[in-house]
């Protein structure tokens, strides 16, 4: 609705046309661009990123936005456990392929979709893939608490650079992200429970909105939002440390499946 032109990196690039459809005629803004990314696979993150950065001027919002939640033990096609290969993962080597474009757009942002669920997470260096053992809830809060860790230390590396990085919960929203939790039978009373109180897509999306367009988050990095507003994360979300070491080993384990991959 402000004309802007909009870059749709979809999985499903069928689903995406049909949503596109409905953008258009909905805003009458024709910019709108459908791209094939599944942040499942490592190959495609730099397919993708390639064909972005050659075809694309510039990049003013990037919206780390896609997510899996509580899904059996599965994983992407790289061998990474599904929920921190698609949260964390796919979404750091998007963002890294992406930053010289944004640097060169400057001011630019960008919004890390995380979850108040980072708030139960932890990164366990010792066992980041969930190869020696498995939680289902455990594996989606250490990912959303890498979101977060992720956002810090962008901020720290993009100092001085016009690029800011935040993240956000965007509240219990009613999507298909809970379609894994749904089979189970506890997690599901819940969600049956809670649903007259969840936000629609477009409710969950002000706070991403907010990030993304307000002016008077200019020069704001490094925050958690909810409820449109400034909160204050956990305090192994706030680890200055851990966010360093996580970048470092994330860039570590991408180099070495991106390095198996091309053999």
């Amino acid at each position: 609705m402000r004309g802007g032109r909009i870059i749709m990196a979809c999985r499903n690039t069928e689903k995406g046309e049909e949503a596109k459809k409905e953008i258009v005629e909905e805003t009458r803004n024709d910019q709108i661009v459908v791209k094939e990314l599944d942040l499942g696979s490592l190959e495609s993150v730099q397919k993708f990123a390639k064909n972005f950065n050659q075809t694309e001027s510039r990049l003013d919002i990037l919206v780390n936005n896609a997510g899996v939640m509580a899904c059996p033990k599965s994983f992407t096609k790289d061998g990474l456990e599904m929920q921190i290969g698609i949260n964390h993962f796919g979404h750091f080597l998007l963002t890294n392929l992406l930053l010289d474009k944004l640097k060169a757009s400057s001011p630019s942002r960008i919004v890390i979709v995380s979850s108040v669920g980072h708030s139960f997470g932890k990164i366990n260096f010792e066992d980041l893939n969930s190869e020696k053992s498995y939680g289902e809830v455990a594996a989606y809060g250490q990912s959303k608490l890498a979101n977060i860790l992720h956002a810090v230390e962008l901020t720290n590396r993009l100092k001085g650079t016009g690029v800011t990085a935040n993240s956000l919960h965007p509240g219990a929203v009613n999507t298909e992200l809970s379609r894994h939790a749904r089979q189970k039978g506890w997690m599901n009373m819940i969600l049956q429970v809670g649903k007259p109180f969840f936000l629609t897509p477009e409710q969950g999306a002000q706070t991403s909105l907010r990030l993304a367009l307000d002016k008077s988050l200019d020069q704001v990095s490094g925050k958690y939002f909810a409820d449109l507003k400034e909160k204050t994360p956990s305090d192994r979300a706030k680890n200055q440390a851990d966010a360093k070491r996580l970048w470092e080993v994330s860039e570590a384990i991408i180099q070495e499946k991106l390095t198996s991959t091309n053999m």
